[in-house]
């Protein structure tokens, strides 16, 4: 009989089309499907708690899989890792329970956006940070980020090809975090996602925090629900899927 199998994953996403598979290129979860099929002898479907998109990176993405292997959890993380890249590790496997889906049964997820704020960036760091060198206001970032929490309409924030019955989403938290030596990390828990939608929501608070807009922009993009009314998205590199809740 099959089992549920729990993963606990992290990745960086560099070199990959994103986490679901693609006609052309490398996905996340094509590897890892590719790799459980080694071990399962069949073909296997993987459910992740959130698809990130390409260039996009996890610190503790969650996913869930049917295997009829009897292998137990500890020996399934370290078969997967022999055949996965070094840029994918597998963390963490459990037995879950017959039902248990990584993706419906998610409470809340955290994402976490990287920005080196300066007039250079370390080399080792420039493929994890969106660089900005000019001056930015984070004081007045923070507060214009006050009005995302709550449940609100998001559709100013969704990506231009978005396609989803609703663009309602709840907001726990969302805040920023620096440092003395200039990273700024946007930090943002919520219930679900539109496709770029925190990428945008940072592309147009950096444009508050460099004086391009004003600070109740993110109120009045909250308000119009228009989307091409909102800053560009920011870059892939910076965005890291940090915590899924159950």
């Amino acid at each position: 009989m099959p089992r549920t199998f729990k993963l606990v994953l992290q990745y960086d996403g560099t070199e990959y089309v994103g986490w679901q598979r693609q006609p052309h290129g490398e996905s996340i979860q094509g590897l890892i499907e590719a790799a459980l099929a080694r071990i399962d002898g069949k073909a296997v479907t993987l459910h992740a708690a959130g698809r990130t998109d390409a260039g996009v990176h996890a610190l503790a993405q969650t996913a869930s899989v049917r295997l009829h292997t009897a292998l137990d959890p500890a020996t399934l993380v370290r078969a997967l890792n022999a055949n996965l890249p070094l840029a994918i590790r597998v963390l963490s496997v459990e037995l879950a329970a017959d039902d248990f889906h990584a993706r419906f049964d998610a409470r809340a997820k955290s994402y976490e956006y990287r920005i080196r704020n300066g007039l250079t960036v370390p080399p080792f760091e420039r493929l994890y940070v969106w660089h900005v060198p000019q001056p930015l206001d984070v004081d007045a970032m923070e507060r214009a980020a006050a009005p995302l929490v709550g449940e609100h309409d998001f559709a100013a924030f969704q990506g231009t090809d978005s396609e989803v019955h609703t663009t309602v989403r709840r907001v726990l938290a969302a805040g920023w975090q620096r440092s003395a030596d200039g990273l700024l990390a946007f930090q943002i828990t919520g219930q679900g996602f539109l496709r770029h939608m925190v990428r945008r929501i940072v592309g147009t608070l950096v444009e508050i925090g460099s004086g391009r807009r004003r600070e109740d922009e993110i109120a009045r993009l909250l308000e119009a629900r228009a989307v091409q009314d909102a800053a560009r998205t920011a870059p892939a590199c910076g965005l890291f899927l940090v915590r899924v809740e159950y």
